[in-house]
């Protein structure tokens, strides 16, 4: 289907309620092309923001800022306000500024590992999972690091994404989001999706309760 058709879909699945946004949460492997839906899914709805799970997480424990997004940023939304919030780890590693979504939005994107875990499933409207072959992703990941220059030398930064893996794999095994999603698209695919075409699931999609 096309980003425009998608997006339909994602809105009416996710019906907002008066005076506050939809809250939708784009979650996959590292490197699935999370990111990238959730762009092109903002760029195509009016009124729209996205909250990149790696500011929130920037600097915490793995796995461990669920109550930082969902105290400060989640329930702020829910409740028809805007937010801004610093997160403590950005103050003592001297990183500026804050993330800052404002009230009156109609839809919010949550994107990134973990953006539809369950501790969060109260606060979000309906949840994507953008599966992902594995070792493609693993190089995709790897290839952009690497380009990116930000975990080191090549052999450091290869290091880095193995030890990453470990720990996101054993997450996702426990929390199996996919389970929880109302809709499942391909973040790559065999043969490549056209631009501005997205793969969805046959017959996976679950209305927002």
């Amino acid at each position: 289907m096309s980003d425009d058709e998608f997006a339909g879909i994602v809105l009416s699945m996710a019906r907002m309620s008066p005076g506050r946004p939809r809250v939708v949460a784009v979650d996959g492997r590292s490197a699935s092309g999370k990111t990238t839906l959730a762009d092109n899914l903002a760029a195509r709805v009016d009124r729209s923001a996205i909250i990149h799970v790696d500011d929130v997480a920037w600097n915490e424990p793995l796995f461990a800022w669920a109550d930082l997004l969902a105290d400060n940023i989640l329930a702020p939304l829910r409740s028809g306000e805007g937010a801004s919030f610093s997160p403590p780890a950005w103050a003592a590693h001297g990183r500026q500024g804050a993330i800052d979504i404002p009230a009156g939005l109609g839809l919010v994107i949550v994107e990134g590992v973990g953006a539809s875990q369950r501790e969060l499933s109260d606060l979000l409207d309906a949840a994507i999972w953008v599966q992902s072959d594995f070792l493609l992703a693993q190089k995709r990941g790897i290839d952009r690091d690497i380009a990116q220059g930000v975990n080191g030398t090549v052999e450091q930064t290869i290091a880095f994404w193995h030890e990453w893996m470990t720990e996101e794999l054993r997450f996702l095994a426990d929390q199996k989001p996919w389970e929880r999603a109302n809709l499942i698209v391909a973040g790559t695919s065999t043969p490549a999706i056209p631009d501005h075409q997205i793969a969805v699931a046959a017959g996976h999609l679950r209305p927002a309760p």
